[in-house]
Formats: C-alpha cells, sequence, structure tokens
C-alpha cells in the first residue's frame, strides 16, 4: 500500500530473477559453508509475491525494485563476503493458502530468507510459516499492522496501515467531535485500515464507524451510497485491486466529493487519471510516488529501474528496501544463512539511508519508521502530476510500539 488500491491510502541489476522454484545464477551449495572446490556456498532467497492477480502491478514493482536494491547493496556483485545470492520467485497470486504452500515448498529446498506478500492476507499467514521454521521473513507491501510484532522473524519493508492513517490524520486538524466513515473491502487491509482509523482519530475524539465492500463486489454504486448516507465530516477510503476505477467513478456518480472532505491514499501512476475531475478535491496521503524523496537513493533506485526498462512507482520502493535489508543481515553473518538468529539481530535497531530518506527497523517490534508525505495532484487529463505538499517525518507517523508475540 495506497491506500487506495492496494493502497496504501490510507490508505511492491543486479541479481537475474528466477522463474518460480528456480534460482536466479548458476551456483550449489546450500545457504552457507562451503561448495564445490572449497567456494562459498550461496544463498538462496525466495521472492513469494503477487506475480499474478489482482495485485499483480505491485508485485511487478516490488520485484524491479528487489533487483534493483540488490545490485545496489551489493555494489553490483550480487554477493556478500563471496557467497552469492541466488533468488527464486514464487507466484502466490495474492492467496494465502497458496502463499503458504510456496513459503513450505522454498523452506524445503533449504531456503532461510523469504520476501515478498504483496497482500496483508498472505504475510500474515506466511509469517508463523517463518517463525515455526526459523526462517526470516520480509514481507513487502502488505500494510496490515499485525504483521508488525508477528514474531521475532518477520520484518517489513514497506509501510503499515497506522503510518498511512496518522498521515491521513494530519489532514484533519483537531478530530474531537468529528465524524469519520471509512470506505473499505472487508479483507485484511480494509480491517486492518478501519482498526487504525479508529486507534488514531478515535481515540482523537472522533467517531467512527465503516462501509465494507466485500472484495469480489463488482457494482459498487451501493457502497458509495452508504459512504454519502453517513454524512461524515471525513470520508477515508482504503481500497486495493483492480476495482479502483468502479470505486471512484461511483463515488463521483453519488456526488460524494460534494458532500464530504475525502482522503485516501495515492496509488500507482496508473490511477491518477481515474480520479479525473475530482483529482484536485482529494486530499492524498502517499507512501511513494516517483521523485517523492529527492534522496541519492532514490536516484539511484530510478536509474537502475529505467535502465531496466521500466518506471519506479509505489512500491518500488519496498522490493529495493527488503534488499537492503537482506544483504545488511547477510552482512552480519559472514554472507551466511544459517544462523537466523544472527540475521534477526543484525536487522533489529538497524538504521539507513533508503528510497524516502531515513529508516530504522525499530527492534522492540521490527515495524520499519519512515517519513510519509502530502499529496496533491494537479493537471487535466493525461497529464495529472503529483506534488508533495509535506513531508512528515519518521516520528510523526511511527505506530505505537508493540510486543512481539513469538
Amino acid at each position: 500500500m495506497a491506500v487506495l488500491a492496494a493502497c496504501a491510502l490510507l490508505v511492491v541489476g543486479c541479481a537475474k530473477a528466477g522463474t518460480a522454484g528456480t534460482s536466479a545464477a548458476n551456483g550449489g551449495g546450500g545457504s552457507g559453508g562451503g561448495g564445490a572446490d572449497g567456494a562459498k556456498a550461496a544463498v538462496k532467497v525466495g521472492l513469494l509475491y503477487s506475480k499474478t492477480g489482482p495485485l499483480a502491478a505491485y508485485g511487478k514493482q516490488y520485484v524491479e525494485g528487489f533487483r534493483a536494491g540488490l545490485d545496489y547493496a551489493t555494489k553490483g556483485t550480487d554477493a556478500v563476503d563471496g557467497h552469492r545470492i541466488e533468488l527464486a520467485e514464487e507466484d502466490d497470486s495474492g492467496d494465502p493458502a497458496k502463499a503458504v504452500s510456496g513459503a513450505k515448498d522454498l523452506i524445503g529446498k533449504g531456503f532461510h530468507i523469504l520476501a515478498g506478500s504483496t497482500a496483508s492476507g498472505v504475510a500474515l499467514q506466511v509469517g508463523p510459516i517463518a517463525a515455526q521454521n526459523k526462517v526470516l521473513f520480509i514481507s513487502g507491501p502488505a500494510a496490515a499492522d499485525k504483521i508488525t510484532g508477528l514474531n521475532r522473524y518477520t520484518f517489513r519493508s514497506g509501510r503499515q496501515s497506522y503510518q498511512d492513517i496518522r498521515a491521513a490524520a494530519s489532514f484533519v486538524g483537531d478530530a474531537k467531535g468529528k465524524k469519520v466513515t471509512v470506505l473499505a473491502q472487508d479483507n485484511a487491509f480494509g480491517q486492518a485500515n478501519v482498526a487504525a482509523v479508529k486507534a488514531v482519530l478515535g481515540g482523537q475524539g472522533a467517531s467512527v464507524d465503516a462501509v465494507l465492500a466485500p472484495p469480489s463486489a463488482t457494482d459498487l454504486t451501493p457502497f458509495a451510497t452508504q459512504a454519502r448516507s453517513a454524512k461524515p465530516d471525513l470520508l477515508f477510503v482504503a481500497w486495493a485491486g483492480d476495482t479502483a476505477a468502479a470505486l471512484w467513478t461511483s463515488l463521483s456518480q453519488q456526488d460524494v466529493f460534494a458532500a464530504t472532505k475525502v482522503v485516501t491514499g495515492l496509488d500507482l501512476a496508473a490511477s491518477y487519471p481515474l480520479f479525473g475531475p475530482s483529482a484536485e478535491k482529494i486530499s492524498f496521503l502517499n507512501h511513494y510516488f516517483a521523485g517523492a524523496a529527492g534522496t541519492p537513493v532514490e536516484q539511484a533506485m530510478s536509474d537502475a529501474v529505467t535502465k531496466a526498462g521500466s518506471k519506479p512507482d509505489i512500491f518500488t520502493p519496498d522490493g529495493f528496501t527488503a534488499a537492503q535489508m537482506i544483504v545488511h543481515a547477510l552482512e552480519g553473518a559472514g554472507g551466511s544463512a544459517d544462523d537466523t538468529d544472527v540475521l534477526v539481530k543484525s536487522l533489529e535497531g538497524w538504521s539507513f539511508d533508503g528510497v524516502k530518506g531515513r529508516l530504522t527497523v525499530r527492534a522492540a517490534d521490527h515495524a520499519l519508521l519512515q517519513p510519509m508525505f502530502q499529496v496533491r495532484l494537479s493537471g487535466g487529463a493525461g497529464a495529472v502530476k503529483p506534488a508533495v505538499e509535506r513531508t512528515l517525518d519518521a516520528d510523526q507517523v511511527a505506530p505505537p510500539a508493540t510486543t512481539i508475540a513469538g
């Protein structure tokens, strides 16, 4: 996530990418130790993400970012301390059951590091599998707050719903006595946003209710009508997937933008034109858009992704950050992934320069502390462009610390 569509909204060169179940580069051996002729064994890293399915666009961004991040973090070697990093991709299609099967398959093949999870429901299922097998798992664009603190082997390389909502709350001012309605899908992502809005804005004195639509719904007019009928002071939209266009069309047709203030997350670039004439009427919170941060690391990512024939987008940094985290963890373990506890300790409390600026892996619960953005869209059809109105420091949007569950 941004909230939107995959969102976020409130409301992802280097080693060659492998195909499902295959390694990205030649090399033998397990995760550590010695290989043939005394060569150091390769480290196997499994990317478990939505290669297909409703969140495939986000998965593509994540993988492109990961490849760029791996090249950046290893200075073009695709190796740490002589241990070559081999990638394998598994498509979970956003299906938790398929993801669990894929994770178990990779673990059975000797993978000690997993990354990915475009969907929150997937991450919440893969995390426990990682803990049971003492495998390092770095979740990606999945935004559910419960991923933070899920267990000591689970981390995240993207933002979480609470950070989205804290960014959204910055638009509200004094929330006391205000009525806030959350329009979302009835899934892990949507429910996480509802819970976060209640925690943040409800905690500031606002009354919070929700309009939840089944993820499979294609006729969204009834839900837009319900949102308008609730007569909120603020409508907070948290939406993910390929029905985003239909949602914004329905909200426009029901004159919701004229009836209330709408806050949502700015999603991937392809979604910008979908807001139509209403774009300038919406207050956007944002995880990332190309050019938002203006950091040297962002430039390095942009150069690499562009050279590969693509463009950075909302969840490209999530993959880039995941690669940075994995390389750092391996550096702390001499390039070997055999001792996962060492990998975990290497990451806990680590602060580093990322795409969005200074990032910190909070040791207490593995939350990734990071900046967020207030954004406005402007321009006519076909030329809509985002601009940062305000950068929110990591401390301003930091989620409350939790206790790691296991």
